[in-house]
């Protein structure tokens, strides 16, 4: 895990002033990848103490906005944070529980990563989200 120094690092190289609340959202994010923003609000409290809702809600768009942290939004589901960023992996999303696990690349013929008409855009990143049913899910009942 990055060191307190490596979060300040990050904000100053990102132009964003060091403060308590951005260092605690980067450290939560990033000891709790795909959080939704009501558990970072609540872990974000049991390491700081008193932190309003609005002022999480304000550090998580500037952190995103600097592309120190990618929101992501699946289908059915709130808004959640990694810090993982940079890269174009993918995620896998439990139809049951809604656990998410990162997927480093597609492999093998993928017809669909590759528009069939780019429509004149200069294509950076394909969004791919695989569900299915997480090994916790799915084990039966009294097993």
């Amino acid at each position: 895990m990055p060191s307190p120094s490596d979060f300040e690092r990050m904000l100053r190289e990102s132009a964003l002033r060091v403060t308590s609340p951005r260092l605690a959202v980067l450290a939560t994010v990033h000891e709790h990848p795909h959080s939704d923003t009501e558990s970072i609000i609540g872990l974000v409290r049991g390491s700081l103490g008193t932190v309003s809702d609005q002022a999480v809600y304000d550090v998580l768009k500037a952190l995103t906005s600097a592309g120190l942290l990618r929101r992501i939004q699946p289908q059915g589901s709130v808004a959640r944070y990694e810090t993982r960023v940079g890269d174009n992996h993918h995620h896998i999303v439990c139809r049951s529980c809604g656990a998410i696990a990162d997927v480093d690349c597609a492999v093998g013929h993928a017809p669909c990563l590759t528009a069939s008409d780019d429509h004149g855009f200069s294509v950076d990143e394909a969004e791919v989200v695989y569900w299915g049913i997480c090994p916790d899910c799915s084990v039966a009942p009294g097993s």
